[in-house]
C-alpha cells in the first residue's frame, strides 16, 4: 500500500484518545496549522500546539532513536552436574532479563515525555503530541518535526481490512513540515519513511527525499 493511500485511510479514522475540551482550556497556542492528505478528499488534520519542547525534554527520544540495537543473547552456561555446588537446582540467579527492543525503547520514551498538543481529526478526538521542534531560516521558511504518541490511522486497522498493518509497525508517527511564513507547505510522515537522528540539527528526522504526503496551511 502506497503512502498516501493508507494515509487516506488514517485521515478518515482516528484514533478516540483525548476529548477536545479537555485542553481547549490552554492560555496560548504556539502553533496552528492544517494539513491535508495530498490526492485524497480525506477529512484534514488540525495541527494546535500549546509549546515547543525543550532540548532536555526532547533528549530522551534522541538516545532511544539513536541506540544501537541489543547484543544477540549469549549462550547459557552448562547445567552444573547434579548435587555438585552449592545452589544446584535453584536456578534463575544467572538468568539475565531479556534485552529491550528498539521498539519497545522507543515506545517507552515517547509515552514518558510531556504532551505538548494534538493532532485533531474530527474536532473531537485526536493525537497526543510528545515532541516538538522548529529551525527558522534567513527567507523564513520554518522546518517543523513532531511526534505521535500514537500511529496515525492506526484504529483504521480494525475496521478496513486494506489498512492492516504487521504486528511489529511502531505505534508512533513523525511529522516533518517545511512551511513558509504564511504557514503553507508540505510535509512527510514516518508511515512509509525510516526516522534518523538529525545531529547537524540535533532533532528527529526523516530519512531520504520520499514525497510530500501532506499539504500544510495556516
Amino acid at each position: 500500500m502506497t503512502g498516501n493511500r493508507f494515509f487516506g485511510v488514517a485521515l478518515t479514522v482516528m484514533v478516540a484518545c483525548f476529548p477536545y475540551s479537555s485542553v481547549t482550556t490552554a492560555d496560548s497556542v504556539a502553533l496552528k496549522l492544517r494539513a491535508t492528505a495530498i490526492g485524497t478528499g480525506a477529512t484534514p488534520l488540525t495541527v494546535e500546539l500549546f509549546r515547543w519542547s525543550t532540548d532536555s525534554e526532547r533528549a530522551p527520544l534522541h538516545a532511544a532513536f539513536s541506540a544501537p540495537p541489543p547484543a544477540p543473547a549469549a549462550a547459557a552456561p552448562a547445567a552444573p552436574a547434579a548435587g555438585r555446588g552449592r545452589g544446584a537446582g535453584r536456578g534463575g540467579r544467572g538468568n539475565n532479563a531479556p534485552p529491550v527492543s528498539p521498539a519497545a525503547r522507543i515506545a517507552a520514551a515517547i509515552k514518558a515525555a510531556p504532551t505538548f498538543g494534538y493532532i485533531w481529526g474530527d474536532g473531537a478526538t485526536g493525537y497526543s503530541i510528545k515532541y516538538a521542534w522548529r529551525s527558522s531560516l534567513p527567507s523564513g521558511t520554518e522546518r517543523i518535526v513532531l511526534v505521535t504518541e500514537r500511529r496515525l490511522g492506526s484504529h483504521a486497522k480494525a475496521l478496513t481490512p486494506a489498512a492492516a498493518l504487521p504486528a511489529d509497525e511502531p505505534d508512533y508517527t513523525v511529522v516533518e513540515m517545511t512551511i513558509d511564513a504564511k504557514g503553507n507547505g508540505q510535509a512527510r510522515t514516518s508511515l512509509s519513511t525510516k526516522v534518523v537522528v538529525d545531529t547537524a540539527t540535533n532533532t528527529l528526522a526523516l530519512d531520504g527525499s520520499t514525497p510530500a504526503e501532506l499539504k500544510v496551511t495556516r
